[in-house]
């Protein structure tokens, strides 16, 4: 899990993919975080993708780094208490300015049954499951 956090957040602007009634949907989002030995992302909640992931927790992310891409599907959960909000907001200061652990909207997600497939040009595809 930690290859695939560090991976995401060297690349900066990773793709994450959704689904809207029948249609897909994908979107940049740049923030993740390592809390309690799980992978989480950042929302809020009152945006679609929020939504949509409430719905159907079943997520892909795709980022490129120039030579290595990597494909992260699982399910998302969402967890509501301030600790890890408040742990996503330290590690990402950016967002402050946006959300804060105690309103209602900032939303942190981890991920439960994941695998992620690195790939590249020139060696085999290798996976990673959390």
């Amino acid at each position: 899990m930690k290859e695939v956090y560090v991976f995401l957040k060297n690349v900066g602007t990773f793709y994450i993919a959704t689904v809207d009634g029948d249609k897909p949907r994908v979107r940049p989002f740049g923030v993740v975080n390592i809390f309690e030995d799980k992978l989480y992302i950042q929302t809020g909640k009152v945006k679609n993708v929020s939504k949509q992931m409430q719905i159907n927790p079943n997520v892909e992310i795709c980022a490129f780094d120039g030579k290595v891409w990597i494909r992260l599907e699982g399910k998302v959960v969402r967890d509501d208490r301030i600790e890890a909000k408040a742990s996503m907001l330290d590690a990402n200061p950016m967002l402050k300015n946006m959300y804060s652990a105690e309103d209602d909207n900032t939303e942190v997600l981890y991920f439960t049954d994941a695998k992620a497939t690195f790939y590249s040009f020139t060696d085999e595809a290798r996976v990673v499951e959390f």
